[in-house]
């Protein structure tokens, strides 16, 4: 199997048509049937791959132009925000700041660097970032539906003991926090945001509160998003944990691949499934 056809089955699993602007094939090269699958891939992670005989490196977290690119993707949290009631224009603003700020930040990085060493090193090299968030996205927010749908009254306790029945939450040291609110809080609504590229900040979470979430469900929050949404006094956030949340979508994408023969070793702070 080539890389596009790998990258191909990645968009399948998340039921994507086109590569989003943060994921795909950055080295290409086939015959591949051992890859290795870490949350972030560097020009170290590459070279123990070479060491050890796989065939390809997969990285979550975006590599080359995809990292430059990042913010191309966080379009994907207004629709999400329209899910959940958030009118398309008030999204859109809410947004807008925060995306100019990840296009700074991510033109001034260096970009280039793993992607070079797997160029030297002649290693197929693929990220697959967005695929995966859209997948632990739209899996977490069904598993939460369905085990709290006869507890409207369920305070932000039951949230923490439902995530903690999957595996990547109960086999992590970072398990889910409350940053925002308390175990005793009434959770209401509860909503999972976790594709789109990276946190959407402080007025993206109002809106949300605004339009009647009660709980955010999120991989991470930066300090002073915390700051600013406990004195907006509105809702809560539970950090579900990057790691973990990560690891959840990539044992999606990996899952996908087992089951058309390739072999898939973990690395690099992804999480085992059980």
């Amino acid at each position: 199997m080539n890389t596009e056809q790998i990258f191909d089955l990645a968009l399948k699993a998340a039921g994507l048509s086109e590569a989003p602007a943060d994921s795909g094939v950055i080295v290409p090269g086939d015959n591949i049937k051992k890859i290795a699958f870490g949350i972030d891939i560097d020009t170290a992670e590459i070279m123990l791959a070479k060491q050890l005989g796989f065939d390809c490196v997969i990285t979550h977290h975006p590599h080359s132009v995809h990292k430059v690119d990042l913010y191309k993707v966080m379009d994907n949290q207004i629709e999400r925000m329209v899910e959940a009631g958030v009118p398309v224009n008030k999204a859109q603003k809410a947004l807008a700041e925060r995306k100019e700020q990840v296009d700074r930040n991510m033109h001034v990085t260096n970009y280039d660097k793993a992607a070079n060493a797997a160029k030297l090193l002649n290693m197929p090299f693929i990220a697959i970032h967005s695929p995966a968030d859209l997948l632990v996205e739209d899996y977490l927010q069904q598993y939460l539906d369905d085990r709290l749908r006869d507890k409207p009254m369920a305070l932000i306790k039951d949230v923490l003991d439902v995530l903690l029945e999957i595996p990547e939450y109960q086999n992590t040291c970072a398990q889910p926090k409350v940053r925002v609110g308390s175990e005793k809080s009434y959770a209401g609504k509860v909503f999972v945001t976790m594709a789109g590229g990276t946190s959407g900040g402080k007025d993206v979470i109002k809106a949300y509160f605004e339009a009647g979430i009660g709980t955010l469900v999120v991989m991470h929050v930066p300090d002073d998003v915390v700051e600013a949404v406990k004195k907006q006094n509105i809702g809560n956030i539970i950090v579900a944990g990057h790691m973990a949340s990560d690891s959840i979508g990539v044992n999606l994408v990996i899952k996908a691949f087992e089951e058309k023969g390739l072999e898939v070793v973990r690395l690099s702070g992804v999480i085992e499934p059980c």
